[in-house]
């Protein structure tokens, strides 16, 4: 089982690739995104992301990123599925990640703390922040049209005018195939995208606006309600971490 943490610098791309174990990622600076070909998952300083074995990946980071990942056996399956799992990485966790890809930990001291970290994996709640990938090319352009200018509130029957599918089509193919409705995938998109930007030194105010909130207010709520804090707080934490070294 490996562990270890690595600086990466801004815009770095690691290219597609898989693991013959199951790994886990937590960015305790910056924010990473996973991408598979079902869609985008996204780790930062409050949620980490599993990524089953055998499984094609690859990663951009966004800011400047410390990334902490633990290898686990395959019998080692504490979430279902095939696909990417985003959990919330409660203050505990976060410590245990990143006390144990500190290098040169004893052997006993690390299997302490896997055994730790794997008790609260098995609690941890699992969490929607994913960008699944439109399959249906409909669906495919639609998304576009609202990731060209995040900052416009586009509505869904601005969107079927647009793209030429009726509202009902959208709305049933947002539901098939990402399992939620155009405004809450819409929020989540917004969500990724603010986490860039104050990650790459937006203030909350310039984040609001860049995404596509019609007021910082309104901002700071949905922000909170998804991520568990305030944009304010996020990036004020992300400030705070230690400065990075890029990768030797």
């Amino acid at each position: 089982m490996s562990q270890n943490r690595h600086a990466h610098l801004p815009g770095e791309y690691i290219a597609r690739h898989q693991h013959e174990q199951h790994q886990l990622l937590y960015v305790s600076q910056g924010v990473l995104a996973v991408r598979t070909d079902h869609g985008v998952w996204v780790a930062g300083a409050q949620r980490a992301v599993w990524t089953p074995a055998h499984t094609w990946h690859e990663h951009r980071v966004y800011g400047h990123a410390m990334v902490h990942t633990l290898g686990f056996p395959l019998d080692c399956t504490p979430f279902p599925g095939s696909t990417p799992t985003v959990v919330a990485a409660s203050a505990l966790l976060r410590e245990l990640l990143i006390a144990c890809t500190e290098s040169d930990l004893p052997p006993q001291e690390t299997e302490r703390l896997r055994a730790v970290i794997n008790d609260r994996l098995r609690r941890a709640h699992v969490t929607p922040l994913q960008l699944p990938r439109a399959r249906d090319p409909r669906l495919a352009d639609a998304c576009r049209l609202v990731l060209d200018d995040l900052a416009q509130p586009r509505t869904i029957t601005w969107l079927a005018r647009e793209s030429g599918v009726s509202e009902r089509t959208l709305g049933r193919l947002f539901q098939a195939e990402f399992g939620t409705t155009y405004p809450q995938w819409r929020t989540n998109v917004r969500v990724f995208h603010a986490m860039i930007e104050l990650t790459d030194g937006a203030n909350v105010t310039e984040a609001a606006h860049r995404c596509g909130w019609a007021t910082t207010s309104a901002f700071v709520d949905t922000f909170a309600r998804v991520m568990g804090q305030t944009p304010g707080a996020y990036r004020s934490a992300d400030a705070r971490a230690p400065a990075v070294e890029p990768r030797g």
